[in-house]
Parts: C-alpha cells; structure tokens; sequence
C-alpha cells in the first residue's frame, strides 16, 4: 500500500500544468468558504464580545432592540429597589439607564449616509462595562455637550475626529475623546449624557437599563420574578444574551447567501478535479495494467487514485486557508438588519473555520475523484496491457 500511496503523489506532482489549475480551482473555492464563515464569525464575536456575561439588561417586553424599547422612570424605580441589584458601598444600585437613537453620519470612503448609534449613558455605564477606556482626549462632563465617540467611528466618519463638532437633535457636541472597547460594537458608537441627550431628542424615558446581580443572588430567580411583576412589562437577559441576539438574523443571512456562492464555485471545482482525475487514467493505462498484473487488486487502484485526487485537494484547501487567513487583516462595515445601525468589524479566523473549510476541500476531493478512480479500477488487465 505504500508502494501505491508514493505512485500517487509522484503522479500528482508530475502532471504540473493540470494539477495546478485544479488546485487553484479547489483554492478558491475554500478561499470563498473560509471568507463566508470569517465574515460571519467576525460580526458575530464583535456583537457578542459587546456583551459582559456578568451584566443583565432589562428591555421593554417583546422589544428586540433598544431602539423600539421604552422603560418609564417608574419601572426603572421597582427595578431599582429589588433585592437582588448590586448595590455599591454608599448603597446606590449599580444599575444604569441608558436610551439609543440613531443619527445619520457620512462615510469618509464614499461619501454614504448611514446610521450611527449614539447612546445617552450614566457614570455607572462606565463601571459596568470596565472595557470601554479612553484613548484619546478625555470623558465627558456630565451636563454639557459633550461626546465621545468610539475608534470606528473616529476613523470611519467625516467630522468624527478628537476636537470636532457634530450637530444632531438641535444641537451642536463637541467631541472630547475617543474610546476604545476591544474591537466590541460599543467602538461604532457615540457615547454622551443621558440628560443632555435625553432633552435634545425630547426622550424622558430609557431604552434598556443594565445592572449587575447582587452577591448569592440567582439570575433565574430574579429574571422570573421581575417578569412576573404586574407593574414592568419587561424582558431580563444577560447582556451577552441581547447581544447574541443581534448578531443571529444577519450572520445567518451572510452564511446561507455565502455558502450557496462557495457550493456553486466547488461544483466548478469538482468538475475541474474529475477532468484532471479522468485524463490521469486515459493516460496511464498501461500502468494500471501492469500494476493488475502485478498482484494489486481492483480496491488498491481506486484507493491510489482517489489518494491523488485528496492530494490535489487538501494542498488547495490549505493554499485556500492560508489565503483567506490574511483577510482578517482588513476591517469592513455593514449595516446591522435588527438595529439598521452601521457598525465596523474585521473577519475572524479561528481553529473551527479552518477545520471545516479543509473538511470542505476533502469532500470536493472525494467526489471529483471517486468516478474517475472507479473508471481506473475497473480497467481490464489484458485490454491495460495492449494499450503499452
């Protein structure tokens, strides 16, 4: 068997012009594969990463977003005053109100319109989320027009820079700082007061509120009995929760369109991998006659050729990996279908992608190569051996 294995390789290296295109063919198509699933991956990591598994946000009930949830002050009062709300060492709750809208800001690569979010937020929004750190200029002052705005949007925006102007709700903000929140969606936001917000957009209430669990206290019991509560209508989840629920509509939509795209281009593939296969057994007759002759059954034969086509196509699948792996080096945006908020990411490889774009090229390897190598298997030795 190892005689056949080394026949293989040394034939698939041999026919360089063919296996060449074959592998190039293979390479793009798993190129494609990995490009859908980093893209996906990475929108999904970057909305879910926004997320901290130790926060909890309540929304109003049936609201998928911030956008559509209201909680009045009342609500937020009960919610206040529960047992199981962290509280800090002067006994405040460590909960925060916050509300969203969206503003329309221009591209700085194209010129485009789009959405942006801009978020009205407390001091404790801060404390919540220890991952939000200011990387240039400095906080807002609470009770001025004063914003911040995260990385992508400092970068991906027209007048979106440290020391700026942006004019929206009737009202010029001047941009006091640009922050950071490792590669989470909060970087595709502009962060300000919630009261000087609140008053520009006419918006008394709040979107959602954030807060944290007491010690000993159950995530179960206090989602159930705030839930039950006749006096809030509203819905508790972890915010890594919400935030995974973002990311669930679009990254489907990405993966089914993407992997509909690759599953045409590795039909070319497979077709482009059983001419190279087929050609390889018109072409060597003769040594599948003499290898018949030589003692090696019908089921070595097929097991050398279809070990030639995964040869062809693993060494694709990886050139095609190794392509893709250097896209996560650059950084797109999109607008997010539950928000309609454009927000900036980058594609994300990981061990897992890797593992099922290789697995990808092997099944395309199989099926181009299994006719072919069945053809080779089922030559006749004298009709082989007339064909020296």
């Amino acid at each position: 068997m190892f005689v056949l294995f080394r026949y293989s390789l040394k034939n698939a290296l041999a026919r360089r012009l063919t296996g060449a295109l074959t592998v190039a063919g293979v390479a793009l198509v798993v190129f494609v594969f990995s490009a859908v699933l980093m893209l996906a991956n990475g929108l999904q990591k970057t909305l879910v990463d926004t997320g901290n598994e130790q926060n909890i946000v309540a929304l109003r009930q049936s609201a998928t977003t911030e956008l559509v949830s209201i909680i009045t002050r009342d609500m937020a009062d009960v919610i206040k005053s529960d047992i199981g709300v962290a509280r800090n060492t002067d006994g405040s709750p460590r909960l925060a109100g916050e509300f969203l809208v969206l503003i329309g800001m221009t591209k700085k690569s194209n010129g485009d319109v789009v959405n942006a979010n801009v978020r009205g937020v407390a001091d404790m929004s801060f404390a919540l989320r220890p991952v939000i750190a200011v990387t240039q200029g400095a906080r807002f002052r609470p009770g001025t027009s004063e914003i911040i705005v995260g990385e992508k949007i400092a970068g991906n925006y027209q007048g979106a820079g440290l020391g700026s102007q942006l004019k929206f709700g009737g009202r010029e903000w001047t941009i006091v700082g640009v922050f950071s929140a490792g590669g989470s969606g909060f970087e595709s936001e502009i962060w300000g007061d919630y009261d000087q917000l609140g008053a520009a957009f006419q918006r008394p209430m709040y979107s959602s509120l954030t807060f944290q669990l007491a010690n000993g206290a159950d995530f179960t019991t206090v989602k159930n009995r705030l839930e039950a509560d006749r006096r809030l209508t509203v819905e508790i989840m972890t915010e890594k929760e919400y935030y995974r629920k973002q990311s669930e509509s679009f990254t489907t939509f990405i993966r089914v369109l993407g992997l509909f795209i690759a599953i045409v281009f590795s039909l070319g593939a497979v077709v482009g991998a059983m001419i190279t296969m087929y050609s390889a057994v018109a072409s060597r007759t003769a040594e599948i006659g003499t290898l018949r002759a030589l003692g090696f059954g019908r089921g070595s034969v097929l097991a050398a050729f279809l070990t030639e086509s995964l040869f062809i196509s693993i060494v694709g699948g990886l050139i095609g990996i190794g392509l893709a792996n250097f896209l996560r080096f650059l950084e797109i945006s999109t607008t997010n279908f539950d928000t309609f908020a454009e927000i900036a990411f980058s594609f994300r490889i990981s061990p897992e992608i890797a593992l099922q774009a290789l697995t990808f090229s092997i099944v395309m390897g199989i099926l181009g190569g299994f006719l072919p190598a069945v053809r080779a298997a089922r030559v006749k030795i004298v009709y082989a051996l007339k064909a020296r």
